[in-house]
């Protein structure tokens, strides 16, 4: 997955204007304890960084 359909992604499911501030705040354990943004940069893959924010926020099926 690019990261461009990541962030599209993103605001499509939480706002064009939450989807950073979500990013870059909520921390989860499935990313290690990082944010999305800390585990982008460490090296995480964007389609499971989507996979797990699918999983932790219950994204309906059809935004997967």
């Amino acid at each position: 997955m690019r990261l461009t359909v990541f962030w599209e992604r993103m605001a499509d499911h939480f706002g064009p204007g939450y989807a950073d501030t979500f990013a870059r705040d909520h921390v989860m354990a499935e990313l290690g304890g990082r944010t999305v943004h800390e585990a982008l940069n460490s090296g995480w893959e964007a389609k499971d960084v989507w996979r797990v924010v699918c999983s932790v926020m219950n994204v309906p099926g059809e935004k997967r």
